[in-house]
């Protein structure tokens, strides 16, 4: 009788943990979403009642003329979505691909020097990208690409961190199977194309999501390599919205939630590579 009733309190027990937890991480997601909420709540709103105390969570009286003007007034907010979202792509596309040529020559190519090279390629994570930006200039003008897309797509394509996780994956893959596929008369471009790049899906679509993140939200490589109105990203172009709206807020934050628009569609489709592409990538150091 003893042990069914510390079995039953024992239950109790973790099911009252299990529900203050739950109940605690409801509330942490609320707390961490507030902003965003305020955002698009305001977004609706009129400038009148944007400070309004108490805050309006929901407005009373929404209008769908602040999203409309985002995209009419001002220098082309549709212009700035469609730069955005060209180098965003190459980039989501590109990225990864390179990284994984890289990460299989740094796990599966045997060189001298190897794990060398790969450490010192790691180093170059711990350079600020500030220090960069003036021979990245100077480099551009040099090249003749400076105001164009050109200099956000280039470096952009070279990640160090990609490279890293994408080649932790490649680690934890057997060396049996290679083997297997070297005596079968398969060279290393078939094996990384039939083979590694087939079973790094999950952690290939997991970088390009965080990589089109990165680039969506790239503001400082923008504002200095770009001069034409024309070429200006989606965070430039907020900037210059703001500028125009002055005081404006419930029009800026129309704005910053139609930037925000894509991250999250890219975010909810891809969401279920995210967590196996970090736990696969971490498999082995």
């Amino acid at each position: 009788m003893d042990a069914i009733k510390d079995r039953k309190i024992r239950k109790v027990r973790e099911q009252l943990t299990q529900t203050f937890n739950t109940i605690l991480m409801a509330l942490a997601s609320l707390l961490l979403l507030s902003p965003m909420i305020w955002m698009i709540s305001t977004s609706f709103k009129k400038a009148i009642d944007v400070f309004t105390y108490p805050i309006q969570w929901i407005p009373t009286d929404p209008v769908w003329t602040n999203h409309i003007k985002v995209w009419t007034t001002g220098d082309g907010f549709a212009m700035f979505y469609l730069n955005s979202l060209k180098i965003s792509l190459v980039l989501m596309i590109g990225a990864p691909l390179l990284a994984a040529f890289a990460a299989y020559g740094f796990s599966r190519i045997p060189f001298k020097g190897r794990d060398a090279v790969f450490l010192l390629y790691l180093c170059l994570m711990m350079i600020p990208q500030q220090v960069l930006f003036v021979p990245k200039f100077i480099m551009f003008d040099w090249m003749n690409i400076y105001n164009t897309h050109w200099a956000l797509i280039l470096p952009g394509l070279f990640t160090v961190f990609g490279v890293f996780m994408i080649r932790q994956f490649f680690m934890s893959i057997p060396h049996e199977i290679s083997e297997a596929a070297f005596i079968d008369g398969a060279g290393h471009f078939r094996i990384f194309f039939q083979l590694f790049l087939p079973l790094s899906k999950p952690v290939l679509a997991t970088f390009a999501i965080i990589d089109f993140t990165w680039t969506w939200n790239d503001y400082e490589n923008a504002l200095i390599f770009l001069l034409d109105k024309r070429l200006f990203t989606v965070p430039l172009g907020m900037q210059n919205f703001m500028l125009e709206a002055g005081v404006d807020y419930n029009m800026m934050m129309a704005a910053a939630t139609a930037g925000v628009v894509p991250l999250l569609i890219v975010f909810f489709l891809g969401q279920k590579y995210i967590i196996q592409g970090f736990s696969s990538s971490a498999v082995k150091g």
